[in-house]
């Protein structure tokens, strides 16, 4: 169970995580979890050159020591990276001490003041110790593509009937979701292409932490 368009009183319930941009521009800023991986990285690469979008991507830290040239790629190509954590944990599910090291040891290979918690769950007080160190970045919107009940055309229309100017879309660099992002991403930029919107990527921000990470108190 999941929501495809996060409701206004669960982002007020949170303020000081990033749900959404600035709607003035007729920008749409998506985002890519989970890699990079070769199967399925370089061709969201391609994908979103030809139509000239930017985005921000949200790298597993082993993934990024498993294939370094295709992290290299992301960040030639001119797009934002944020950490993901080294081993994609749940905040719900990781002792702090144990997060907080996983997150500063994917920060050694992604050098990003933007992090993504998986699955979007954090405990409150990994949220108040984050925020010392990182923009936490968080969505109104989520494609779906992980979800392989769904049918392609669905989870491109999750998309399309959600967002709007200064949305922040999630879909998925990762095995699980390819078949549907390899159908869904095209159709969503093609249609707000058509609209009108551009595709930005989230601002860079350098990280608010040592070069070798986070310094977590023991």
């Amino acid at each position: 169970m999941y929501l495809v368009h996060t409701p206004q009183y669960v982002q007020a319930l949170f303020p000081g995580l990033i749900w959404k941009m600035s709607g003035n521009r007729k920008e749409i800023y998506l985002t890519f979890d989970d890699g990079p991986i070769p199967e399925v990285t370089p061709w969201v690469l391609d994908t979103l050159r030809s139509f000239d979008a930017k985005a921000t991507f949200f790298c597993v830290g082993d993934n990024v020591r498993k294939h370094p040239e295709i992290y290299d790629m992301v960040i030639h190509a001119g797009h934002t990276v944020g950490n993901h954590t080294l081993n994609h944990l749940s905040g719900w599910a990781t002792e702090n001490i144990t997060y907080f090291h996983n997150i500063r040891h994917c920060a050694r290979m992604v050098n990003s003041g933007l992090f993504r918690p998986p699955y979007g769950k954090l405990k409150p007080s990994q949220v108040q110790f984050l925020q010392r160190h990182y923009r936490i970045i968080m969505w109104d919107v989520l494609s779906g593509d992980f979800d392989r009940d769904i049918r392609p055309e669905d989870c491109a229309q999750n998309v399309i009937q959600h967002a709007e100017a200064g949305s922040i879309v999630v879909f998925h660099d990762s095995i699980k979701a390819e078949a549907n992002l390899r159908h869904a991403l095209p159709m969503v930029l093609e249609h707000f292409t058509r609209e009108g919107y551009t595709f930005q990527s989230l601002p860079k921000l350098a990280p608010a932490v040592a070069e070798s990470g986070l310094r977590v108190a023991v």
